[in-house]
């Protein structure tokens, strides 16, 4: 059975309303064949595609809606300095931006429940599939194996803006369970179930690429360089073991990527990655889905669009996601990623999206994320419809994971780790690095990931990894605490290294305590 991913609606949701089912009181004697649990569902193949369908459909939550003119997503960017917002209309966002959030924020609450969500699904999926039989061999590893890379996925990210959090591998039946209200695990052994998640689903088969939106070899082996580099880094500070982890496995798929240039490397200009019909090939490893058609429409193109300003006839912009100035002007000069309408930013579009003449926008928006299918280009009106997919892992990340992670494991960068980060830079038309120091070189990396990965949510965990921020004013970097936010003006605290733990969750499970300075 292939399913694509993309294509995915209406899903049969497995966890906890099955499970909250399953405990209703008897009517009469007769058992309801409808009233299903996971023990009576998980007894079919069929059931077992439904159950990875649904771990799918279930991240699409990052793209939620958290408020008004908001979404779940804005929360990885709005903290770095280097985005702001042209609308004062969403408290919870403009606390992000301000630096001023707490436990109560709804991004922060969303972001929480949503990867728990996606957690709990891959937990019955890991649980209950490996007792379907009989089933295909070949099937059942795959299916697995997908559900093991989102679950380490998922955890990733909670580790990352929580430090400690629940780790929990097991479906919840009961109150009674000890899961039921966890503590907290100390962030080595969630970082240990990540690598050992992934290392599984490593070994299960999956296609180097795939075109159906689904986990493909690629994804999982650049997620884990990045896993091994993070790990490198702040906190944890393991070091030159862990950068040559991530650089060795960075340079398996960075290897692959040269010898199969159909199928996996970067795409030669900036329209194609915004491209939908792109999406899921080539530079774009892993992304969540979306597929209007089939009732999942990409959500997020209204806040990247200028506060009611006519740019497109269908879709009113609400600015809730735009670029500082200081930070688009530190783009080198030349940068092809900073011109208008060709790179990752627009200043001016044409009168309703698809007419001349063009409209100076006054300021530059972001145009990494923008639809053209859906907000019209030039005599070609937009459908307001977005099948774009949101980038979780691209190819250029990979490249600049090798090569700042070999750069850091060997003491000095390599040819191999050149042409990685030359790659990025040519692409943007810009002048090759040569000759540098491992400093000089790890810095120049940095500036890559800033501006190459920017609006990826990515930005925020390079800075607490690094405990570096890039200034936009010097082109160098300064400590994380006390690092001015040009956004708002205000200065990183020791605290905006984690986020606070939602406040409903420590009022509802005694066992949890708060991060420090919240």
């Amino acid at each position: 059975m292939k399913i694509n991913i993309k294509n995915i609606a209406a899903l049969l949701l497995l966890g906890g309303a099955v499970i909250g089912n399953s405990g209703c009181k008897k009517f009469l004697d007769e058992t309801d064949p409808t009233n299903l649990s996971p023990n009576s569902f998980y007894t079919l193949p069929e059931h077992a595609e439904a159950g990875i369908a649904a771990v799918y459909s279930e991240i699409r939550f990052i793209g939620g809606g958290a408020g008004i003119f908001s979404n779940n997503w804005q929360m990885l960017d709005a903290p770095t300095g280097i985005q702001t917002t042209e609308t004062a209309q969403n408290s919870d966002l403009n606390n992000l931006y301000s630096l001023i959030y707490d436990g109560s924020n709804l991004h922060v609450n969303q972001n929480w429940n949503g990867f728990y969500k996606v957690i709990a699904q891959t937990n019955l999926v890991l649980d209950k599939v490996p007792g379907i039989n009989p089933m295909d061999a070949a099937q059942k590893k795959r299916i697995l194996g997908e559900a093991s890379f989102i679950r380490a996925w998922a955890y990733f990210y909670l580790v990352r803006l929580w430090g400690d959090v629940p780790l929990i591998t097991k479906p919840i039946t009961s109150p009674n369970d000890p899961n039921f209200s966890p503590a907290r695990t100390p962030q080595e052994q969630v970082y240990k179930q990540i690598v050992d998640d992934l290392v599984s689903a490593e070994a299960a088969g999956l296609p180097y690429m795939d075109a159906s939106g689904r986990v493909s070899t690629a994804a999982i082996k650049s997620e884990l360089a990045k896993v091994y580099l993070t790990m490198a880094g702040q906190p944890l500070n393991k070091g030159a073991a862990y950068y040559r982890l991530a650089a060795d496995k960075a340079k398996e798929v960075v290897d692959y990527a040269s010898a199969n240039t159909g199928s996996l490397g970067l795409y030669t200009t900036y329209a194609a990655i915004r491209d939908a019909k792109n999406d899921n090939k080539l530079e774009h490893l892993f992304g969540i889905q979306y597929n209007d058609a089939a009732g999942a429409g990409n959500p997020l193109q209204s806040s990247y669009l200028p506060l009611h300003q006519p740019l497109v006839s269908k879709i009113d912009g609400i600015g809730t996601s735009i670029p500082t100035q200081d930070f688009y002007a530190s783009y080198e000069a030349g940068d092809l990623r900073a011109k208008n309408r060709d790179g990752y930013f627009f200043t001016d579009y044409y009168t309703d999206g698809f007419k001349l003449p063009l409209i100076n926008r006054g300021k530059p928006y972001i145009f990494k994320h923008f639809d053209v299918i859906a907000n019209g280009t030039l005599g070609v009106e937009g459908t307001s419809r977005s099948d774009l997919n949101i980038p979780q892992i691209r190819f250029a990340e990979t490249l600049l994971i090798y090569a700042e992670a070999q750069n850091r494991a060997d003491g000095a960068p390599n040819a191999a780790a050149y042409t990685a980060v030359n790659a990025i830079r040519k692409r943007a038309q810009l002048a090759e690095l040569a000759g540098l120091s491992q400093t000089q070189f790890e810095e120049a990396v940095w500036r890559e990931r800033w501006h190459e990965l920017c609006y990826e949510g990515i930005t925020w965990f390079d800075m607490v990894r690094l405990r570096k921020v890039y200034n936009e004013s010097t082109n160098g970097f300064d400590n994380f605490v006390g690092h001015i936010n040009k956004s708002v003006n205000q200065a990183l605290q020791t605290k905006h290294l984690l986020f606070p733990i939602p406040t409903p969750e420590i009022k509802n499970n005694p066992n949890l305590t708060q991060n420090t300075g919240y």
